[in-house]
């Protein structure tokens, strides 16, 4: 509800007046607007699955976001290293789990004569055959990665690099493109699209008179990923608050199509509920039927 920072609280208009009875009646408010956004399965993978798409990926994925472990650890206790990388969360590339990187190699090193190393002896030099793993993982995870790596790990002191990468996350990131699975013309398509939002009307460009096969859609405002789309080779884009001059930029090579900001979004609340629901099931979910939309429409 916080869409802007607040620089008062005096009840002048409604966010202020929300804020003011939330905070007497000691209720949290937990905004994920932008969160929910970036991730395949947030607010436009619910809008594909009441499309019916598969083979849903990102339209515009996330860069720098990724971050890569290389550690050094002794060859027998490689596997319990890696494994604890993995069940931390690392190790993910798409729809693909526990994938790493193993080099052998011979490191050395020497301990002070207060150490306690795990292999050879204080204040002398050491050889010892290694694995060098290099694994990925996103980068609001590296504490849990880093405490996990350093808890299965046996030396004293652990050599270990992390490096940012330019890499894009293939599961985060703006809008979403999948396919439908039989081919709708455009009007059959514009039909659905009325159907499953409950829309009244539909801002469109010319049809092009082809077959609709992939959809790229961005719930909200999404006129920014119309070259995206087009990118993606996308037969249709539907998304809202798509300005006059933008809905030239279809050039007659999709559709492009303006749904309403708020019915783009509208089953944002079945979403949470149903997240909730699944993580916390003996917790009571109360979903809110107050209607929001500011804007009407006259017939």
């Amino acid at each position: 509800i916080i869409f802007r920072g607040l620089k008062r609280i005096t009840g002048n208009n409604y966010v202020e007046r929300s804020v003011i009875l939330a905070i007497r009646n000691d209720i949290a408010i937990y905004s994920i607007h932008t969160n929910l956004d970036n991730v395949l399965k947030g607010v436009n993978g619910k809008m594909a699955g009441l499309l019916g798409l598969s083979n849903t990926r990102v339209l515009s994925p996330k860069e720098g976001i990724l971050q890569k472990l290389f550690c050094f650890v002794p060859l027998r206790e490689a596997d319990a290293v890696r494994q604890a990388i993995f069940d931390a969360g690392g190790g993910n590339i798409g729809r693909y789990s526990e994938c790493s990187f193993n080099v052998e190699g011979m490191g050395t090193f020497k301990g002070a004569q207060d150490t306690h190393p795990f292999v050879g002896d204080p204040g002398k030099l050491h050889q010892e055959k290694e694995i060098k793993m290099e694994i990925i993982f996103p980068a609001w995870l590296q504490k849990r990665i880093l405490k996990a790596m350093l808890s299965a790990h046996p030396y004293e002191e652990v050599a270990y690099d992390i490096v940012t990468l330019a890499n894009t996350h293939s599961m985060t990131g703006s809008g979403l493109v999948g396919d439908l699975e039989n081919p709708l013309t455009e009007t059959e398509f514009l039909q659905r699209l009325k159907s499953a939002f409950k829309l009244e009307l539909v801002r469109h460009t010319a049809l092009t008179g082809r077959k609709v096969k992939r959809v790229a859609l961005c719930g909200g405002s999404g006129s920014f990923l119309i070259a995206n789309a087009l990118e993606n080779r996308a037969d249709f884009y539907l998304s809202s608050d798509i300005k006059y001059h933008e809905f030239f930029d279809a050039d007659g090579r999709m559709v492009v199509a303006d749904i309403g900001h708020f019915e783009s979004e509208q089953f944002t609340r079945e979403l949470l509920n149903e997240i909730l629901r699944e993580k916390f099931p003996t917790f009571a979910v109360l979903k809110s039927e107050v209607q929001t939309n500011p804007v009407q429409y006259f017939f």
